[in-house]
Formats: C-alpha cells, structure tokens, sequence
C-alpha cells in the first residue's frame, strides 16, 4: 500500500448491503475482474483493494432498508475506469452470471452519449456501476 498517497485521492467507499452473500457474489468477480484484491474479511463484511484505495460491503445491523434505491439522495453509482472495449464487452457478457443486469439495452453502448463507450450494470440490491471503456480516439 502506498504509505503516503496523493492528497484528494479517494481512500475508500462503504456500502451497506442487505444482503452480504448476495453482493459478495456479484462484487468479488467485478472487482477482481478490475484488479482489486480482497484486503479484509470478518462476518459482517468484506473489502478489496486497489492500489491505497479499497471498497467495502457490510451487512450492518443498523440498515434500515432491504434495497437501494439509486434515484433517492446518495450514493447514484459508482464508475470504473476498464481498458478498452472488448475487455468492457467481455466483462458485459459474463455479468448475468454474476447477478448484474445491463441497464438502458437500447441504447448500450452509446448510453452515456456519442463517443462515450460504456456499461451500466445494476445488481439485484439495485446498486449500480458504469463500466468505462478507455478507447483512444482515432
């Protein structure tokens, strides 16, 4: 872990979930598809890492809700920056099998406007992630 990181940079995000067996099962392969390694795990919760940023899921007895709603004030979504688009599309294919359903069909992979090659994937606790195809431009 890098011992003195960037001012500004992001150190890490908690989300609660509903359900932690549930989103192990979808985060794990997403974050691990993306380079994140796990970096804690107890009954409550699991985090992975990347560089000295990390991402939690925890099941706290505290929620007070069994689903996110992305629409309400909080957390809208999170975005991932992915290397390319057939390394996007490869991860779009095989997320059904991981619990993730691709939002705005139509229109993907143009949902985020014209020269915005992209992936919006929701999970079944209704959280979502943009995958970001890094396409350089011609």
């Amino acid at each position: 872990m890098n011992d003195n990181p960037t001012t500004g940079t992001l150190h890490h995000v908690e989300i609660w979930v509903p359900d932690l067996r549930r989103a192990i099962g979808s985060w794990q392969w997403l974050l691990e598809s993306l380079g994140y390694a796990l970096f804690q795990d107890w009954s409550g919760g699991r985090s992975w890492r990347l560089g000295a940023t990390y991402l939690v899921m925890e099941q706290s007895p505290a929620l007070t809700a069994t689903r996110h709603d992305r629409c309400r004030p909080g957390l809208n979504h999170l975005a991932f920056h992915v290397e390319g688009g057939a390394r996007l599309d490869a991860l779009v294919e095989q997320a059904p099998a991981h619990g993730w359903t691709l939002m705005f069909p139509d229109r993907h992979p143009w949902a985020g406007g014209e020269g915005h090659y992209a992936a919006y994937l929701e999970d079944e606790d209704g959280f979502e992630v943009e995958l970001v195809a890094c396409i350089p431009p011609d």
